[in-house]
């Protein structure tokens, strides 16, 4: 793939460890625009007493012109072209922040924590990255979250999916009333993801384009079903 080589280098991370020893990894990838410090502030919300000793790790997202803030220039994990939903994302940057996603999470099995162990989470752009790239994962993570999202290439998805893909369950989580990424695109998108196998856990709330206390306590109460299921 043209550009493979400048994708897998490793992104710029922010990182908190919530233990000595961090048994589990979280890889958050922040929304168009933002950086990785952007959900930082959200672990001390979320962690609970008894989870086991996380590594959360929060990449910035490389720095590109996008069409539709005028080719502006600011992180993004994709191009976005237009206002049509299906044919938005630039499908090469979906493709090169997919396998720089992937290098995080190799770069986790190398440091002594394995797939089965490693949640992949986003939020808006990242959460669209987090659910592309679980679409094509050829081995299984312990988990998908994604955030006031949905799922670029839905057009392509089963023939992108990968055989031990839909092993993964799903936290999908959406504002009624988000302007950036409407309500029903969502929809389409956790029931694409359960026709092919997924099991999706689906939530919706009472807000905008955005993250609220009791989407904190939903995600919270799944995450210690995956703890509680390894």
């Amino acid at each position: 793939m043209q550009g493979m080589d400048n994708a897998t280098d490793l992104l710029e991370t922010v990182e908190q460890e919530t233990g000595p020893s961090p048994q589990w990894a979280v890889i958050w990838l922040h929304g168009l625009g933002a950086d990785g410090h952007d959900f930082a502030p959200l672990v001390p919300e979320l962690v609970r007493e008894g989870w086991p000793d996380i590594r959360f790790v929060f990449p910035h997202a490389p720095v590109r012109a996008v069409t539709i803030n005028n080719g502006v220039r600011m992180r993004a994990w994709y191009d976005i072209v237009g206002m049509d939903f299906p044919t938005r994302a630039d499908s090469e940057g979906v493709d090169q922040s997919i396998l720089q996603a992937g290098a995080l999470i190799d770069r986790e099995h190398a440091r002594g924590i394995g797939p089965q162990r490693i949640l992949l989470a986003g939020f808006s752009q990242g959460g669209a990255i987090a659910l592309a790239a679980g679409l094509r994962r050829k081995t299984p993570l312990a988990g998908l979250i994604a955030l006031s999202t949905y799922l670029p290439g839905a057009g392509t998805a089963a023939e992108a999916k990968s055989g031990a893909a839909a092993k993964q369950p799903v936290f999908m989580a959406h504002g009624g009333s988000d302007p950036v990424i409407p309500l029903i695109h969502a929809e389409q998108s956790a029931q694409l993801l359960r026709s092919l196998g997924f099991a999706v856990e689906w939530h919706r709330y009472p807000m905008a384009h955005q993250v609220c206390a009791e989407e904190i306590r939903d995600l919270g109460d799944w995450m210690t079903q995956r703890f509680a299921q390894a």
